[in-house]
């Protein structure tokens, strides 16, 4: 994540759950910077090889660091953007989209 943007290793990479993490602040390249700003209703673009998916935000939500329920597999095409809260380690800023 000092790079690139992590990919849940047990989160498909274009079908299903697609689950994402990076930083959002504190390292030399912050991905998910703006990621709080996002609200419902949003669009989201994913781009993995040829393919572009388009997302709509339908759930934010603060998680426990020990939560991984948001990222089960899913028959339905998801994508699960997950980074820190600020001032609060054990937490985590949950942001899902709906393919459209």
């Amino acid at each position: 994540m000092l790079e690139y943007v992590g990919h849940f290793e047990n989160t498909s990479i274009l079908n299903g759950n697609v689950g994402l993490a990076a930083h959002n602040r504190g390292f030399p390249i912050n991905y998910f910077a703006k990621l709080k700003e996002l609200e419902i209703g949003d669009e989201i673009i994913y781009k993995q090889g040829y393919e572009t998916r388009r997302y709509i935000v339908n759930n934010i939500t603060i998680i426990e660091d020990t939560d991984w329920s948001y990222l089960k597999n899913t028959e339905e095409n998801i994508i699960t953007l997950i980074t820190c809260v600020e001032n609060q380690p054990t937490k985590r800023r949950c942001i899902q989209g709906v393919e459209i």
